[in-house]
C-alpha cells in the first residue's frame, strides 16, 4: 500500500493539513482524514459509508460499476465454478485456498463442532410455533456464548479461530433446527459422513422413517448460494458485527447482532420481500399491470429484487445463479410452483422493457436466490 499526500485547506481560516493518500491493490485511492477534526475542527458527513472506508481489508473487493466481486483476489465467477463453500470459507479465514491436506483438517474440524449442546435445543420450546426463523437465529446464536465460553478470549488468536469454526459448523444445525421446530418435525442431528451442504439439506428435509436421497443439482445450487453470499465487503450486517466487536464483546453475541441487522428488508430480508411482492401479484397474467403501476411514481409500488445499491451494472452473483436456476428448471414441473412462474414472467418482461434497461434495473441476487428456493 503506497502513500502520497493531499493538501486540505480551510478557506475561512487559511489553515491547511497534509493528509496521507493510501492506495490498495484494487479500487480508488483513500484519503486518511483522521486529523481533520483535531487540526481543522471539522468532521466528514457521509451517510451510508458511500465514500468512507472504516478499516483496511484484504478479504473482499467490489467494483459496482463494472460488476466485479473478488474474494481474496479471486473472481467470484471462478470460485463459484471451481470451488465449494467449505473451500471458500477456508479462503476467507486464512487468505489462501487450501491444499488437500489442509482441506481435510478444516472439514474435520467443522464436523467435530457441528453438533449442538443438547440444552440449546430446549431453547426452541420458548418460541411460538410460528415464530420468525430469524428471531430464533438471533436468540439461539446469542445463547451460544453461554454454552461455549471456553474459547471466548478475543485477544487469543486460537480462541478466535475456534469460535469462527464453531460458528461455521453450528449455523446449519441451528438453522435446520429452527425450521424443524416451526414445522413440528423432530430435530435431525448432523452426520459426519456428509459434506457441509449435504448435511444441511439432510437436517432440513429428511424424515427419520425414510431413506433420504440427494438431488446433486440442488446440492450444487445451495452450495453456490452459500458461496455467493459468503462475504460482501462493508455491508450493514458486517458493519454491525465489527461495531459490536469493537467493544470486545464475545464473537457469538457479535454475530447475533449481525443476524438481527441482516433480518431487515433493506438487507438480507430482501429475499422475503421478493416473496411478498410475488404473492401480491398473485398470477403471471397480473405481472404486466404490476410493472405499469411500478413505473407510475404516484402509485408508490415497489419492485423488489431488481437493481442494487452497489452494483450499477449487472450483479455478478445474479448471473451465476441464473445458470444453475435454469439447470433446475429443466428437470422440474414449474406448474406446481406458482410463485416461480410469476417470477419468471416478471424477469422476462423486465429484461425486455426499455424502462428497466435504461435504468439498469437488472434482477439482483435476492431475486435469483428466491427463484432457486422456490423450486
Amino acid at each position: 500500500m503506497t502513500t502520497e499526500t493531499v493538501t486540505i485547506t480551510d478557506n475561512t481560516t487559511g489553515k491547511s493539513i497534509e493528509c496521507p493518500v493510501m492506495k490498495g491493490t484494487h479500487g480508488h485511492p483513500v484519503i486518511d482524514l483522521r486529523q481533520l477534526a483535531s487540526e481543522l475542527g471539522m468532521f466528514t458527513f457521509d451517510p451510508g459509508f458511500v465514500t468512507t472506508a472504516s478499516c483496511k481489508s484484504a478479504i473482499t473487493f467490489i467494483d459496482g460499476d463494472k460488476g466485479i466481486l473478488l474474494y481474496r483476489g479471486y473472481p467470484i465467477e471462478q470460485l463459484a465454478e471451481k470451488s465449494n463453500f467449505s473451500e471458500v470459507s477456508y479462503l476467507l479465514l486464512y487468505g489462501e485456498l487450501p491444499t488437500a491436506a489442509q482441506m481435510e483438517t478444516f472439514t474435520d474440524s467443522i464436523k467435530r463442532y457441528s453438533i449442538l449442546n443438547e440444552g440449546l435445543l430446549h431453547f426452541y420450546q420458548g418460541f411460538r410455533y410460528d415464530a420468525h426463523p430469524m428471531a430464533m437465529l438471533v436468540g439461539v446464536v446469542g445463547a451460544l456464548s453461554g454454552y461455549y465460553h471456553d474459547y471466548l478470549d478475543i485477544k487469543n488468536p486460537d480462541h478466535r479461530m475456534v469460535s469462527a469454526l464453531r460458528m461455521i459448523a453450528k449455523m446449519p444445525t441451528i438453522a435446520a433446527a429452527s425450521y424443524r421446530y416451526s414445522t413440528g418435525r423432530p430435530y435431525v442431528y448432523p452426520k459426519n459422513k456428509l459434506g457441509y451442504v449435504e448435511n444441511f439439506i439432510h437436517m432440513m428435509f429428511s424424515i427419520p422413517s425414510e431413506e433420504f436421497e440427494f438431488d446433486p443439482i440442488a446440492v450444487k445450487a445451495l452450495d453456490m448460494i452459500l458461496t455467493l453470499h459468503a462475504d460482501h465487503e462493508q455491508n450493514a450486517s458486517t458493519s454491525t458485527v465489527r461495531l459490536a466487536g469493537s467493544s470486545q464483546a464475545n464473537p457469538f453475541s457479535c454475530i447475533a447482532a449481525g443476524i438481527a441487522t441482516l433480518w431487515g428488508p433493506a438487507h438480507g430480508g430482501a429475499n422475503e420481500a421478493v416473496i411478498g411482492m410475488l404473492e401480491e401479484i398473485g398470477d403471471p397474467k397480473n405481472v404486466a399491470d404490476y410493472i405499469n403501476r411500478f413505473k407510475n411514481k404516484d402509485n408508490n409500488v415497489r419492485l423488489m429484487g431488481f437493481g442494487h445499491r452497489v452494483y450499477k451494472n449487472y450483479d455478478p452473483r445474479a448471473k451465476i445463479i441464473r445458470e444453475i436456476c435454469h439447470q433446475l428448471l429443466s428437470k422440474l414441473d414449474t406448474s406446481t410452483q406458482p410463485l416461480f412462474e410469476i417470477a419468471m414472467e416478471l424477469e422476462r418482461i423486465a429484461l425486455e422493457d426499455e424502462y428497466f434497461i435504461e435504468r439498469k434495473l437488472y434482477p439482483n441476487v435476492d431475486f435469483r436466490s428466491y427463484a432457486l428456493t422456490a423450486m
